[in-house]
């Protein structure tokens, strides 16, 4: 059996150093798994996936991307 991947993001409105939930779940592949938070600390992201044996993907947020656009 392939471990899964839990694959997240930054969330834009938190500044680094804020005392807020830095990530936010986008998706989960190849195992069963019900979140109950909107978003989730680093430190949780890394304790269940060691629990679950899964790697975590931290996707690009895309910030840079509106900036390409208006320039073109």
């Amino acid at each position: 059996m392939s471990k899964g991947v839990i694959f997240v993001r930054e969330r834009r409105k938190v500044q680094v150093g804020e005392k807020k939930p830095r990530f936010a779940v986008v998706g989960v592949a190849g195992m069963d798994l019900k979140l109950h938070a909107r978003h989730i600390r680093r430190m949780e992201l890394e304790q269940m996936a060691g629990v679950l044996g899964a790697e975590i993907v931290y996707l690009q947020s895309g910030k840079d991307e509106e900036a390409d656009i208006d320039e073109d």
